[in-house]
This record gives C-alpha cells, sequence and structure tokens, in this order.
C-alpha cells in the first residue's frame, strides 16, 4: 500500500494517526501534497484512514522494541522519510500521586516518553539519510501536552511523563545541534478529541464528557494539526522550538473558564 516517493515529495511518518491530532495531521498533510506513513496499532481504523486520505499505513503498537524494528525496515525498504511526528501518547486516571496507580504511572511513561525514544533511535538514522540525499533538511516534531510545562492536581503520572517528554525532546535538539535537522515540539492544552479523556477515565463516556461540558471553543484535533504541519512547512533554517497552543478559556492547565466568555 505504499505511495510512491518522489525526489520532490517529502514524506512523513505521523504516530498515533488511527485517531485525534494523528488521524486529523494525516489528513492535512496529505491535502497539502505529502506521502505520509500513517503508524497506529489499530489495523481497521488505519485502513479506514488510508482509503480516505491515499496515506501508506503500518501496524505496530511503539511500546514494542521488535515492532519499532519492523517500521525501520519497512520505511528503510520503501523510500526516504523526511519527518516524523511523534504524536502516539495518552493518559490514565486523574488520582493523586498518592492514590495513584503505578500500573498507570507505567503505562504512560511507556507509551509518552520511551515509545519516543525507541522511533527517534530508530528512524533517525533514515531521518539522516534523507537530510544528507535530496532534502537538505530533515524534520521531528514531538507532540507533548502543556502538562508537561505546567503541574495540576491530579495529573501526576501525566505530568511527569509529558515533562519527560519535553526534556527528551530539548536534549535531543541539543544532541542534534550541527545537522540539518529540526527539533520541534507542538505541545497542545485541552483538545476535544474522541478519545483522548475516554482513554483517560477507563471508558467512562459521562464522566469523560463532562471535561469538556461549558467550555467555550476547546481546541479541535484540526486546530493542532494545522499546528504542526506549519511548523513543518515554514522554511528549513526556522526551527519553531516549542509551540504551546491553549483555547482562550485556557489560562493554564489548571485554570479553565467554564460558560461564555465575556468582556469585563
Amino acid at each position: 500500500m505504499a505511495h510512491e516517493n518522489t525526489s520532490t515529495t517529502r514524506r512523513a511518518v505521523v504516530t498515533g494517526a488511527s485517531s485525534g491530532i494523528g488521524a486529523a495531521t494525516t489528513r492535512l498533510l496529505r491535502r497539502h501534497g505529502w506521502d505520509v506513513v500513517a503508524v497506529a496499532r489499530r489495523a481497521e481504523k488505519l485502513e479506514a484512514l488510508a482509503k480516505e486520505t491515499g496515506a501508506s499505513v503500518f501496524v505496530a503498537d511503539l511500546t514494542s522494541q521488535e515492532q519499532v524494528d519492523a517500521l525501520r525496515d519497512h520505511l528503510a525498504a520503501t523510500g526516504p522519510i523526511h519527518a516524523v511526528v511523534n504524536n502516539a501518547g495518552g493518559a490514565h486516571g486523574l488520582d493523586s500521586v498518592e492514590a495513584s496507580s503505578v500500573d498507570d504511572w507505567r503505562w504512560m511513561y511507556e507509551i509518552n516518553v520511551l515509545a519516543v525514544k525507541r522511533v527517534v533511535s530508530a528512524l533517525l538514522p533514515l531521518l539522516r539519510e534523507a537530510a544528507s540525499a535530496d532534502a537538505a533538511h530533515a524534520d521531528i516534531v514531538n507532540v507533548t501536552s502543556t502538562a508537561g510545562l505546567t503541574a495540576y492536581p491530579g495529573g501526576g503520572g501525566y505530568n511527569a511523563a509529558k515533562f519527560a517528554a519535553h526534556a527528551l525532546t530539548e536534549v535531543l535538539r541539543l544532541e542534534l545541534n550541527g545537522e540539518p535537522i529540526r527539533v520541534m515540539e507542538v505541545a497542545p492544552g485541552m483538545v476535544a478529541t474522541e478519545e483522548f479523556s475516554l482513554v483517560r477515565f477507563g471508558g467512562d463516556r459521562q464522566r469523560a464528557d463532562a471535561v469538556y461540558d461549558g467550555v467555550q471553543n476547546p481546541l479541535t484535533a484540526e486546530d493542532v494539526a494545522e499546528t504542526i504541519v506549519g511548523a513543518l512547512e515554514r522554511p528549513a533554517h526556522v526551527d519553531l522550538d516549542l509551540i504551546v497552543v491553549k483555547p482562550v478559556a485556557q489560562a493554564a492547565s489548571y485554570r479553565l473558564h467554564k460558560g461564555p466568555l465575556a468582556v469585563k
């Protein structure tokens, strides 16, 4: 199902692409003429996205080194890659540090931090090849969260994981200094997607929906996708190191206005 790549067409890998921000980013990149390899665990959702957009797909659980290695081998065999959007992630629970589950913390660290490290380690050599050959530069975009910049009550495990992902991104940028590889971070605030809060609250739809009740215009997945694609399509010498994007109703992770916005 690989989409034919040419020397003038840039190819991006988007993880967590089966829904939400990843799916929206895949759609927008395709509309902008990119080749895209959409990566996620759920084959049916990926196949539907491929049918809709013409993107290539690869089914992988990024917490498995074997599956990340298989992704690397597939990409190496099907053409250059010029950008990686590390979007896969998620939250489990909103309990206190004292009461929260160690298993939830472990899951969040695996998907938000170690999966990014695995993908970067596996795909960085391919990005270097593309930057050396025909593209003059390559890009890594890590999608983190405002939870990685500001702590909030109940955020313990998710804060810890996203703070680590933020640190990973900053260290990577330092380590790649001198190479034509941009390292960019997009840190969204509240985004109303179909699954983030539902996963966080273990499938409790009522509790998940309540997160957004009364919030005027939370961000959409498409809003964040536009931010990601805009950063990728800036001139090659422009590195948008950190982009924080929040709805106007959200002054901080822990300060959210509910109800209509109005001047005082």
